[in-house]
């Protein structure tokens, strides 16, 4: 849900669908920012015989803004190359892959990465023939794939990390739930459609992104090599707005004897994600496409889906009685100025006591703002609430892989964050009662999930594997 198959068009091109984006001061590392774009919504890990892998007709960027005008500043752009070791045989794999050099490994990719410095556009080549893990096939193919995945992470120079491969999925989210008309299990009860259904007043949470994967870029980034000259200052905040992108060429040729497929032309940005729902759960399904090709400086085009959303204004009528203090608001036709803040401009440092805040200026755009002076929460004190559960190094500060975004967000449009501008203003006890019913902890996946988030980079989990994919079992693959 984050920005799974959130618009029409990228919904029928999955390769070049963003699907979240983290960045955060990395927990075992605070001198470093960890950025990770994940894409492939919904990667069953038993996909084959064609498994899943980056596009080498895509081009894939991480863009950081460190001036707050929503345009990029900087750039990591990633390239990949697929070959075929030997094209006689049919299979991914002839036998065990133990490393990823093996003979036995058939399909195998590669990608360049370079980083671009704007607007002088200085290129620096950080690696050629970097290489990626094969995907999790199961204990006969796979045997030891963390090892594997552990060999893929490069050091590019610059003191940087990089990692470009398949992963377990680390957002969690009741999707059945909240695309049946808004029905949030913790209330269900109280739907204006519940009766006659059947269905118990109150249910917990399902996990529609249990058991998938998906395909990650991944950079550990020193934070000096991330900020603007200009805040070399120390009166000056470090905070940087992040988003990733997939473009295309703008002409495909299908030949139609051979089955081969030709691109030309310069690139065209098809796909991008900041804040995780922006897209998804905000602009209207006339827009998302277009949205998708635009850049954030232009976001201010959108501003008003965010100022008045669609779902504030309904969550009255489908609980009724549920949300009475909304339901006034949203008669004032009052904007929404903390969803503005959230999201398009960023928190100032004023709004939330002990809170350095995360405003990048009055550019609105839709980026995930990260306050990089602000170290990792220590385990003891995490909450997968981010600011809203009292952890300021959560979201809306940035975003860790491990952070409940879908109720974070269901909360602040229900109107659980209306009092940072509004103080007369008391939020209906069902704003914050909504809940995806999943938890996760820091680094440790609880009983209701199975991300296993790793304590280190590339801090996504060890993906799925397809022959474990629909056993109850833990099968080592």
């Amino acid at each position: 849900m984050s920005s799974h198959r959130e618009a029409p068009q990228i919904s029928k091109d999955p390769v070049a669908d963003s699907t979240d984006v983290y960045a955060f001061v990395s927990p075992d590392a605070p001198e470093t920012v960890t950025l990770i774009a994940n894409y492939i919504p919904l990667e069953g890990p038993d996909g084959g015989p064609n498994f899943y892998e980056f596009g080498d007709d895509a081009l894939y960027e991480i863009n950081i803004d460190n001036d707050g005008d929503g345009v990029a500043d900087i750039i990591y752009q990633f390239q990949f190359t697929t070959t075929l070791r030997d094209p006689s045989y049919f299979l991914y794999n002839v036998g065990p892959i133990t490393s990823l050099s093996s003979p036995n490994w058939n399909r195998v990719q590669t990608y360049s990465l370079q980083r671009i410095d704007l607007p002088e556009w200085r290129v620096t080549e950080l690696g050629t023939n970097l290489p990626c893990p094969p995907c999790n096939i199961g204990p006969l193919s796979t045997p030891n794939y963390a090892a594997l995945a552990n060999a893929a992470v490069s050091n590019v120079g610059q003191d940087t990390l990089s990692f470009a491969g398949q992963r377990a999925e680390g957002f969690y989210v009741d999707l059945g739930a909240v695309f049946d008309l808004g029905n949030l299990r913790p209330f269900q009860g109280d739907h204006a459609g519940w009766s006659g259904t059947g269905l118990p007043a109150m249910a917990a949470g399902v996990n529609a992104t249990d058991m998938v994967n998906v395909h990650t870029l991944a950079l550990q980034v020193p934070i000096q090599q991330l900020m603007s000259p200009w805040r070399w200052r120390p009166d000056k905040p470090s905070i940087i707005g992040v988003w990733t992108t997939a473009s295309r060429q703008k002409v495909k040729i299908y030949e139609g004897e051979n089955g081969a497929i030709f691109n030309s032309g310069p690139y065209v940005q098809v796909s991008r994600l900041g804040n995780p729902l922006f897209n998804e759960v905000l602009v209207p399904l006339s827009l998302k496409d277009m949205w998708n090709a635009q850049q954030p400086s232009g976001d201010n085009q959108f501003a008003s889906y965010v100022s008045a959303p669609q779902l504030g204004t309904l969550l009255p009528s489908l609980f009724p009685g549920v949300f009475p203090n909304l339901a006034a608001f949203n008669a004032t036709k009052a904007p929404r100025a903390d969803l503005l803040a959230i999201l398009l401009t960023g928190i100032p440092s004023t709004v939330v006591p002990g809170f350095a805040g995360t405003y990048t200026g009055p550019t609105q755009a839709d980026m995930l703002r990260l306050n990089m002076s602000i170290p990792p929460t220590p385990p003891a004190k995490f909450s997968n609430l981010g600011l809203i559960g009292g952890d300021i190094a959560g979201y809306p500060n940035g975003r860790r892989v491990q952070d409940d975004v879908a109720t974070i967000e269901l909360r602040a449009i229900a109107g659980a964050t209306l009092p940072l501008v509004d103080s007369s203003y008391v939020p209906d006890a069902a704003a914050g009662g909504i809940s995806m019913g999943l938890t996760s902890g820091p680094t440790d996946s609880s009983a209701m999930n199975d991300e296993n988030y790793l304590g280190s980079f590339p801090y996504l989990g060890t993906p799925h594997s397809g022959y474990n994919a629909h056993t109850a079992a833990s099968i080592t693959g």
